[in-house]
């Protein structure tokens, strides 16, 4: 079942202006906001206690209460994880805490992105995904990694790609690219100059732009036409690098499977293709 919190940033698309000023409220200050009563809360908000109640049953919920008390709880559940997964690894960890410190800081990494991601926003990309000639994948350090498996994932689609490791030969690649075309910007930080710099041609050439970045403003956002965010480091509380790429695979995962969804009988046919010639582990042995 989706949180409590994921159905209210789900819905806002479809929320009234008052609802809508309501669940930002909601959602930025959520541990203040839960201690406050419908008639607190709808003075704080410039709105009045049958607009909470509406928007409450909007995500679901016969009324503010029952609303409080599912984000009290969520809070609570999250707030005990996360306790457990701010434990850093300490010199006297045995395998069993390093195994349970590391997979904490994942999940919670990983929940953060999912309930991050906008249905409508990933539909679009999807879209955008289907109508490119050619997909130009951006990113350095850890993020070419990431790049570099949605590389591999979308030639198993035969969807044509370019990725470069240089970053001098990336900036060449947003220069030559074309309306036509699909840009799609790996970043983690959303502050990488060289990123920031490829952006900045391929939005001369008119070439629509995918970022997967962390939720914070950030010049690569604000460059950005469409924006599938992912946990970072702060948010993943302390995962880092290793949250972050795990955040950011996620992201690609998604991506990619909503594609293949989008022309299933195509992708069925095409790994059939692409894995036909694969060697078989028991050939391999033999």
């Amino acid at each position: 079942m989706k949180s409590a919190l994921f159905r209210l940033r789900e819905s806002q698309d479809s929320m009234s202006a008052t609802e809508r000023a309501v669940s930002d409220y909601l959602l930025s200050h959520q541990g203040e906001a839960m201690g406050l009563s419908i008639h607190q809360l709808a003075e704080k908000t410039f709105s009045s206690p049958s607009t909470v109640i509406r928007m409450c049953q909007r995500v679901g919920y016969a009324g503010y209460k029952e609303f409080r008390q599912a984000v009290t709880c969520e809070m609570a559940v999250r707030s005990l994880g996360r306790e457990t997964e701010r434990q850093e690894i300490t010199r006297s960890d045995s395998l069993d805490d390093i195994v349970d410190k590391v997979t904490n800081k994942n999940i919670l990494s990983l929940e953060d992105t999912k309930s991050f991601i906008n249905t409508d926003t990933l539909h679009t990309c999807v879209g955008l995904l289907n109508e490119a000639r050619t997909v130009l994948l951006f990113g350095l350090g850890s993020s070419l990694c990431a790049a570099q498996d949605l590389n591999l994932k979308l030639l198993l689609m035969n969807k044509p790609c370019v990725i470069n490791e240089d970053w001098h030969a990336q900036l060449l690649q947003a220069k030559n690219a074309g309306m036509d075309d699909l840009a799609i910007v790996v970043s983690c930080s959303g502050e990488t100059a060289e990123m920031i710099q490829c952006m900045k041609t391929l939005r001369e050439r008119n070439t629509p732009i995918i970022a997967i970045t962390r939720r914070e403003a950030s010049p690569v956002a604000e460059l950005s036409d469409y924006r599938l965010y992912t946990a970072d480091g702060d948010e993943a509380a302390g995962g880092g690098d290793v949250s972050a790429r795990m955040s950011q695979l996620n992201i690609i995962d998604i991506l990619f499977t909503a594609f293949a969804h989008s022309e299933y009988t195509y992708c069925l046919e095409q790994m059939s293709v692409t894995r036909a010639g694969e060697p078989q582990a028991a050939s391999a042995r033999a």
